[in-house]
C-alpha cells in the first residue's frame, strides 16, 4: 500500500483552517495533521474530525511565528498550509522552514503587503526553486479566486477596462479574534488602488457604497486593501480600474466600522485592532441578526471583439453557512494537486493563475454555493 501524503495545516482548528482540514480529510490518500500553538485545541479538533473522515487525522503543536525546522522535519509533511493569520503580524519564517525541509508551502493570506512582499522576494523564490518546491501566498478569496474569475472572463473581451467586485459574509459567521483584528487594523488606513487609469489613494472601509445581490438585496460595502490591484494590473495591462470592496451583512455593524474608520484615519485611534475582543463579543451577542448567507460579485466592463461596449456580472451566493469554505478552496485545490503530483510549478509566488474557476466550481459543488451570470 502506498504511503499516505502528509498535509500539515497550521491554524488547523481556526475559522478557516478547520474547514480546509475538513475538505482535505475527505481524501483517503492523505494524512491531515491539524496544528497550532495549542496542542490541546489541535487534538480536540483532530478527534472531532477523525470520526467522519477518510484520511488519517493527527494533531501537532506548531507556531507559525516561531517555526522550528527540526520539529517540522519530524512531522514530515509534503505540503504545509498556513491558515493561522493575521498575516499582517507574520513574517516568512514558516515558509522558509517549509522550504528547508523540502516541502511545499501554501498560505491563506489576503493582506496586501504580505502577499506582494512574498511574491517579490527573490531570495525566497531562489530557495524554493533550489529545493524543488512551490511556495505560494494568497490562496484565498483574494487574489486566488478573484484572479481565477478574471482569467476566466478576460477572453470574452476584446479590451477589458474595469473590474469592480466585492464580498459580504453572512452575519452568522464567527470570524474569530484574528480575522476581527485584521479587519479592524485596516480601518482608515491609506492604500493605492487602480481607478480610471491612475493609482489613487483611498482609505480602508471608507468609500461607502451599496450593491444589490440577486435574491438577497442591497448590502453595504467599503474600500478594502487587497493585493489584487498590483497583481492584476501587471497581468492585464488594459485594466484601468480594479476596485475591490468588502462589507458585513448587518447595516449597523458596517456603518459602525465606517464611522470608526474616520477617527482611525485621523490618528485619534492608533491601534483599532485592540478593539477586536469587545467588538467581537458584541457581534456574538447579536449573532441572531442577519443570516447565514454570504455573497460575492464581480463586474467586468470593456468592449467586445467588434469594439462594442460589453459588461458581464458574476454573482456567488452561499447559503446554510457554507460561505467560510470559499476562502479555503484555492489552498485545498492546490494542496491536492501537489499531493498527487499534478502541479509542476516551482518557486515562490502569489496564488494567481494556479487554480481555475472550473476547479473551484467542482470543489464547491457539494455545498450550497451557487454562481450565476447577468
Amino acid at each position: 500500500m502506498a504511503a499516505k501524503v502528509r498535509i500539515l495545516i497550521v491554524g488547523g482548528y481556526g475559522a478557516f483552517g478547520a474547514r480546509a482540514a475538513e475538505r482535505l480529510a475527505r481524501d483517503a490518500d492523505l494524512q491531515v495533521i491539524i496544528a497550532g500553538r495549542s496542542l490541546v485545541k489541535a487534538q480536540a479538533a483532530a478527534a472531532g474530525l477523525a470520526s467522519r473522515s477518510r484520511a488519517v487525522v493527527h494533531a501537532a503543536a506548531v507556531d507559525a511565528t516561531a517555526a522550528d525546522v527540526a520539529a517540522l522535519r519530524d512531522l514530515a509533511p509534503a505540503v504545509v498550509i498556513n491558515a493561522s493569520g493575521p498575516f499582517q503580524l507574520q513574517d516568512k519564517s514558516l515558509a522558509r522552514a517549509t522550504i528547508a525541509i523540502g516541502a511545499h508551502y501554501i498560505d491563506l493570506a489576503d493582506a496586501a503587503d504580505f502577499v506582494l512582499g512574498f511574491a517579490a522576494d527573490a531570495d525566497l523564490d531562489a530557495r524554493a526553486r533550489a529545493a524543488g518546491v512551490l511556495c505560494v501566498s494568497g490562496a484565498s478569496t483574494v487574489p486566488a479566486i478573484s484572479g481565477a474569475i478574471l482569467d476566466h472572463f478576460a477572453p470574452y473581451f476584446g479590451r477589458l477596462d474595469a473590474m469592480r467586485y466585492g464580498l459580504s459574509p453572512g452575519n452568522h459567521f464567527d470570524p474569530g479574534p484574528a480575522t476581527t483584528a485584521s479587519i479592524l487594523g485596516g480601518l482608515g488606513k491609506p492604500f493605492a488602488t487602480r481607478r480610471d487609469g491612475t493609482w489613487t489613494t483611498v482609505h480602508g472601509w471608507q468609500g461607502l457604497s451599496q450593491h444589490r445581490f440577486p435574491t438577497i438585496g442591497k448590502r453595504w460595502l467599503g474600500n478594502c486593501n487587497v493585493p489584487d490591484p498590483q497583481l492584476f494590473a501587471a497581468r492585464y495591462p488594459s485594466l484601468r480600474t480594479i476596485d475591490f470592496r468588502a462589507g458585513v451583512e448587518v447595516s449597523l455593524f458596517h456603518l459602525g466600522l465606517w464611522a470608526l474608520s474616520w477617527p482611525s484615519r485621523w490618528g485619534m485611534i492608533a491601534h483599532p485592532q485592540r478593539l477586536a475582543t469587545p467588538l467581537l463579543a458584541a457581534k456574538r451577542w447579536l449573532s441572531f441578526l442577519g443570516t447565514d448567507v454570504g455573497c460575492m460579485f464581480v463586474e467586468f466592463t470593456g468592449t467586445d471583439a467588434r469594439g462594442e461596449p460589453q459588461a458581464i456580472t458574476w454573482h456567488l451566493t452561499a447559503r446554510q453557512g457554507h460561505g467560510p469554505y470559499i476562502p479555503t478552496t484555492p489552498a485545498v485545490i492546490l494542496a491536492k494537486k501537489l499531493a498527487h503530483g499534478a502541479n509542476a510549478e516551482r518557486g515562490a509566488r502569489a496564488c494567481v493563475g494556479l487554480v481555475t474557476l472550473s476547479e473551484i466550481e467542482r470543489e464547491l459543488a457539494d455545498l450550497d454555493i451557487r454562481m450565476s451570470l447577468s
